[in-house]
């Protein structure tokens, strides 16, 4: 998988393109963990990402409970294959999608 990141102003977008799955799931909380000081908007650009299991449904859930605390959320241009994934999950009902 990779992770791009783009900070403007107090905004993180991140790009993800391959899956997120068991084995990068822990590469993408590393990433979040050192990149959310004094951001109040983090942005999940989604428009690359093949697949994802749950342990990367684990992960955006963290950064949601996190970022709802005191900025928000957002995730941006899914795929046809993640969106399903979080219709069957009930995602779509926890996360801001555009």
């Amino acid at each position: 998988m990779n992770i791009t990141k783009k900070v403007e102003g107090k905004t993180l977008t991140i790009a993800l393109e391959g899956r997120l799955d068991t084995t990068t799931s822990p590469e993408l909380s590393k990433e979040l963990e050192s990149s959310l000081d004094n951001i109040v908007h983090l942005v999940f650009d989604l428009e690359k990402l093949e697949y994802i299991s749950s342990s990367g449904l684990r992960v955006l859930l963290s950064a949601q409970k996190t970022l709802n605390e005191y900025g928000r959320m957002t995730v941006k241009n899914v795929t046809e294959m993640v969106m399903e994934v979080f219709e069957i999950t009930g995602f779509t009902d926890i996360l801001t999608i555009e």
